[in-house]
């Protein structure tokens, strides 16, 4: 449970926003132990602040402090200011707390997202590609085929079945095409967006890159289905690499163990495969797998 910030950690967030906080709420949400709080200021503004406090969050901090400070979109939350340390970065954005997190979904909802990642993957952008930000994260079904033990473990399909689609999914796995010139967010799920009064917003920017549209938006629709949305085919029809591949991200992680500092990681990605593994085998032109666990998922939140 995130507690309130010390006195140091008071007075840094006092600089950083150049008045005094008379208020800071601890926030819940987020898969990585990085410290939230909603804070009030003396003049009646308030502003949502995260500090690092492990490797990863302090990289993904000072790199989403980076992607803010190059964007000037209505779809991305507006920086406030950012303090560097050595060992608990800070950074400062609007406070989108009275916005709108969904689900539940409704058609209009669905729609308004949709048209701002349109309008957001026709964006060109100077942030670095893909394979640079993403290098190292290239497991899938060939993970999978050389040690299926973990995928197997979640009784999602039996090791008859798994043997004869895998070339199936390999092979259309390996015509994915992860390059492009689009601006990319790669980590877009309902935890990440929100309706504000001016529109969609997304947050949590830093995973994000030069890349390809479809397989961008192929990452939301396996949520998207799980939290009582249409099926990803509505979006992305005639892909089937894109669904091979984003389900081959979520089959070579999600059966993995616990991750002492994220352990609701494994969970989240388990529930997209869920609805992600379907839609490769109905993209694949396969007969669906007889699962071992019918029905939607729960949601996410």
């Amino acid at each position: 449970m995130i507690g309130q910030p010390d006195a140091v950690v008071r007075a840094r967030i006092d600089a950083l926003l150049g008045v005094r906080c008379v208020e800071s709420i601890p926030t819940e949400g987020g898969y990585s132990p990085a410290a939230r709080w909603r804070v009030r200021t003396a003049d009646g503004e308030t502003a949502f602040v995260k500090m690092a406090c492990t490797d990863h969050t302090r990289r993904a901090l000072r790199t989403e402090h980076v992607v803010l400070r190059e964007l000037s979109v209505d779809f991305a939350p507006r920086l406030i200011g950012f303090e560097d340390d050595a060992e608990h970065p800070l950074l400062a954005i609007e406070d989108l707390g009275c916005a709108h997190w969904p689900p539940p979904w409704d058609p209009a909802l669905v729609e308004q997202v949709r048209d701002t990642l349109a309008r957001m993957h026709a964006m060109s952008t100077s942030l670095p590609p893909f394979e640079d930000v993403h290098s190292g994260e290239d497991h899938g079904w060939r993970t999978v085929a050389a040690d299926p033990a973990a995928f197997l473990a979640l009784g999602l399909v039996p090791p008859k079945r798994l043997d004869e689609v895998l070339p199936a999914l390999i092979a259309a796995e390996d015509r994915a095409v992860l390059a492009g010139d689009s601006l990319t967010h790669f980590d877009i799920r309902s935890d990440n967006l929100c309706l504000a009064s001016r529109g969609v917003v997304l947050i949590d920017w830093n995973l994000a890159c030069r890349g390809r549209a479809e397989m961008d938006l192929g990452f939301w629709l396996p949520s998207l289905e799980m939290e009582g949305g249409p099926q990803p085919e509505s979006f992305l029809p005639d892909h089937p690499e894109v669904a091979a591949w984003v389900s081959g991200f979520f089959a070579a992680r999600a059966g993995l163990p616990v991750i002492p500092d994220a352990p609701r990681v494994r969970e989240v990605q388990r529930r997209q495969l869920v609805t992600a593994w379907p839609w490769a085998m109905r993209a694949l032109g396969l007969a669906p797998p007889r699962s071992a666990q019918p029905g939607r998922s729960p949601t996410n939140r």
